[in-house]
């Protein structure tokens, strides 16, 4: 079983209320088995939402909010829908596709807080939990090899 990302499968739970659809990504899912989770949308923020960064491990909109709490527990959360659904399929998890840059998902780099694009070395709060458990992940902007 892959984790992905939902909003690269199209849902519209991305902070603008759009979604980051993303074809290669649809189309591996279409042949795998795959567990599709937005750790913002399980820490119960809603979409549209104000857009958030990662400054120092901690999670702020651009008018200093600080929205950490949130996305630790969306990060939970979505771990433990991947954990019981491995449990439920008897599958185990093979990897991640996970949304670049974000500050839940992002894996490598991620938005510097300065909310101008710039990009900066680190992992979201949700990938965080993935690597630590040993889960391999790429971005959208990357591919699977089987």
């Amino acid at each position: 079983m892959y984790i992905i990302s939902a909003c690269l499968l199209g849902t519209n739970c991305k902070y603008d209320g759009g979604s980051n659809a993303t074809a290669w990504v649809k189309e591996f899912a279409a042949e795998h088995s795959i567990c599709a989770v937005c750790p913002e949308t399980l820490a119960g923020l809603l979409s549209p939402r104000d857009p958030c960064e990662l400054v120092d491990g901690r999670v702020f909109t651009a008018d200093g909010r600080d929205l950490t709490d949130a996305f630790t527990t969306g990060a939970e959360n979505a771990y433990k829908v991947i954990l019981d659904e491995a449990l439920v399929r008897e599958e185990k998890i093979e990897g991640a596709i996970l949304k670049s840059n974000s500050p839940s998902c992002g894996c490598g780099t991620i938005y510097d807080g300065t909310f101008s694009h710039t990009t900066v070395s680190g992992d979201g709060v949700f990938a965080k939990i993935l690597l630590d458990h040993g889960i391999r992940i790429i971005t959208e902007k990357e591919r699977i090899d089987d």
